[in-house]
């Protein structure tokens, strides 16, 4: 007989103390074939019970444990035979949600003890794929509902262990593509080949803990090492560097990594790779294939000390950033070569074809593409990023209504881009533009109201001083100071009513006039003006191009400059620096961009705050090859790493 927990009221037995070590198993971080018996520990630490065990399905459909506390049940006397009774019951129906087997005693009347099952569910599933199971040593409905409670609280621990192992994975996948996206930056910083090189070579050292990380191209049939991490001159006649160069060609020959110590069932040859780290170490070392398109260019090694076990996704995460970096680094391995080698490989492929009286108009086409690629590969143009900008205003003061009360008038000529003059700055013979008077009849008639019962008081005053009443007198004093002091306030509101600008500037805020004879609130803000003297540009450059920006910036002495051009005036340009790079992107418009801060060369006349355009910043000269083809370059490279 198989008895569901639908009765709350059985199930709110005392456990709370038991419940931390179910609890605590969510944030296991052990071997992940230990989480499971680990979990049945715990269950049966919070239950108090002798045995539990995990059942799964196997592969002829019967129900098989995976997992069983203690190891082996069967040395219990009580809880022994249980695990048998399980699986009776699991393969003739499987249970769907949480529940108890009575177990009886001989006679069949007397519950002595019980089985409680539990389904465990994978995340967004319905159908569960396993079942934990506890033996309870009591035949009490209280505890067996108290036992239910718990093992639903594990198989709520399995799911989000199992959840958080998952995204463990994909944190662990992300901080691989961190890492080779790292080196492929590394490469990018620098405009030649040896110093991108030994970049590449030091920042995979420190990203990847490495005592040693080595790069090789291949120069003809054999690889020659080119850069090594925390090293500036490389000795080819140090063994050191023989020995390297003949793991690297060991790697290149077999076109596959080369690990030493091998991995169990490894196929490829390893011999100049173990000698290598037996001479030079004790190391373990990691050698890959660099290859670009179908063929293979170089190689690349990483050296680890004894200790370091190389584990499969790390491997996997090398191959990534070489994948990713080959192709800048080759390019800048083949641009670096002296001329003369440059010109001797384009005049061996092109040979053939210019020798002989025949194909006229193919010689014809590859002089002319001979010439283009030339022009595109040695001439250099401006190198330039286009971006909209913004004019604002460096600094602002704004207006606000002095106390609450109604619009009584807008000050003539106070528009939106008008100018006005303030008081804090205003010219000699010229009086601070009123931008709003607010309506003071109320407070004057309360004023004038003010002034009668002061008058009355002061009466009061002197007829009780001629009677000898000092107590009146002293009353009515009181009297007049505290109306005095309402007096004063209604006169500093009528003085405040008259609102002008503290400093001169041009209104960037503030179209009132469908607000007269409207009520304001105090402190809302009416006007804000701007100064025409203090503007600057704030500019939406694209992600794809803040890199080199940013990299020219971190050069001292080397600012980057441009011109920008209003819609309003497209003729006119003005020049600026830039000053800023904000830290985050967001999106504009649709795109992801970075806020550039510059400061104006010049503020022309026309120039407001709001007016809206293009910017072209200069970031350094390039060869017309990476100007026409950065964009297809930085395609097929995402493409690449998708």
């Amino acid at each position: 007989m198989v008895q569901t927990a639908e009765h709350s009221g059985e199930q709110k037995q005392v456990g709370e103390a038991w419940q931390d070590p179910i609890e605590a198993m969510a944030d296991f971080d052990g071997p992940a074939g230990a989480f499971l018996p680990r979990l049945i520990e715990a269950v049966c630490q919070a239950t108090r019970s002798p045995s539990a065990a995990v059942f799964a399905g196997s592969a002829n459909g019967q129900a098989a444990p995976v997992a069983c506390h203690p190891p082996q049940p069967q040395s219990h006397p009580d809880s022994g035979a249980w695990l048998g009774r399980v699986k009776q019951a699991l393969e003739t129906q499987p249970p769907t949600e949480a529940c108890r087997i009575p177990l009886h005693n001989n006679t069949g009347q007397q519950v002595w003890a019980q089985i409680v099952l539990a389904p465990i569910r994978a995340p967004g599933s319905a159908e569960p794929r396993a079942v934990l199971g506890l033996f309870v040593n009591s035949g009490d409905a209280a505890a067996g509902y108290n036992a239910i409670r718990q093992l639903e609280r594990a198989a709520q621990v399995v799911a989000r262990y199992e959840l958080s192992q998952t995204l463990r994975e994909r944190e662990g996948d992300l901080l691989s593509l961190t890492h080779a996206m790292q080196a492929l930056d590394a490469v990018n910083r620098e405009a030649r080949f040896r110093p991108a090189a030994i970049a590449l070579c030091n920042q995979m050292a420190d990203t990847w803990q490495a005592t040693r990380v080595s790069v090789g191209f291949l120069t003809g049939q054999t690889v020659k090492l080119r850069a090594m991490s925390h090293t500036e001159d490389i000795t080819r006649k140090m063994q050191l560097v023989q020995d390297l160069e003949a793991a690297m060609e060991e790697c290149v020959d077999q076109d596959s990594e080369v690990l030493t110590p091998a991995p169990e069932g490894a196929t490829t040859i390893n011999r100049q790779a173990r000698l290598y780290a037996e001479k030079h170490g004790p190391v373990r070392m990691s050698v890959l294939p660099l290859r670009l398109r179908d063929s293979v260019v170089g190689a690349l090694a990483v050296e680890w000390p004894t200790d370091h076990e190389i584990a499969p996704v790390e491997v996997e995460s090398l191959r990534v950033a070489a994948n990713l970096f080959t192709a800048r680094l080759h390019q800048f391995h083949l641009d670096d070569r002296w001329f003369g080698a440059r010109l001797a490989t384009s005049l061996r492929k092109g040979a053939a074809l210019m020798v002989g009286p025949k194909h006229t108009w193919a010689k014809l086409l590859a002089i002319a593409v001979f010439a283009f690629l030339a022009f595109a590969f040695l001439v250099k143009g401006d190198d330039t990023v286009n971006a909209s900008f913004t004019v604002q205003t460096i600094n602002r003061q704004v207006v606000t209504a002095p106390f609450a009360g109604t619009l009584l008038s807008v000050g003539e000529g106070v528009e939106v881009n008008e100018p006005v003059i303030g008081t804090g700055d205003a010219p000699a013979g010229a009086s601070p533009t009123t931008l709003a008077m607010m309506d003071t009849s109320e407070l004057r008639v309360e004023r004038a109201a003010l002034g009668a019962e002061i008058a009355d008081y002061r009466a009061q005053a002197d007829r009780a001083r001629g009677e000898g009443d000092l107590a009146a007198v002293d009353v009515a004093l009181a009297n007049i100071r505290r109306l005095e002091a309402r007096a004063a306030l209604y006169d500093y509101r009528i003085e405040r009513s008259t609102l002008t600008s503290p400093i001169s500037g041009v209104v960037i805020e503030g179209d009132l006039r469908q607000r007269i004879n409207g009520a304001l609130e105090k402190g809302e803000v009416l006007f804000e003006v701007a100064p025409l003297d203090a503007l600057r540009a704030e500019l939406h450059v694209p992600a794809s191009r803040i890199g080199e920006l940013r990299s020219r910036l971190t050069h001292p002495g080397n600012p980057s400059t441009g011109e920008l051009a209003s819609a309003s005036h497209p003729g006119d340009f003005i020049g600026f620096t830039v000053e800023r790079i904000e830290p985050e992107a967001e999106v504009v418009n649709g795109a992801n961009v970075f806020r550039v801060r510059v400061s104006l060369d010049e503020l022309p006349n026309w120039l407001r705050p709001g007016v809206e355009g293009e910017a072209r910043i200069h970031i350094g000269r390039r060869n017309y090859a990476t100007l026409w083809t950065r964009e297809a370059v930085n395609w097929v490279r995402m493409k690449l790493w998708l």
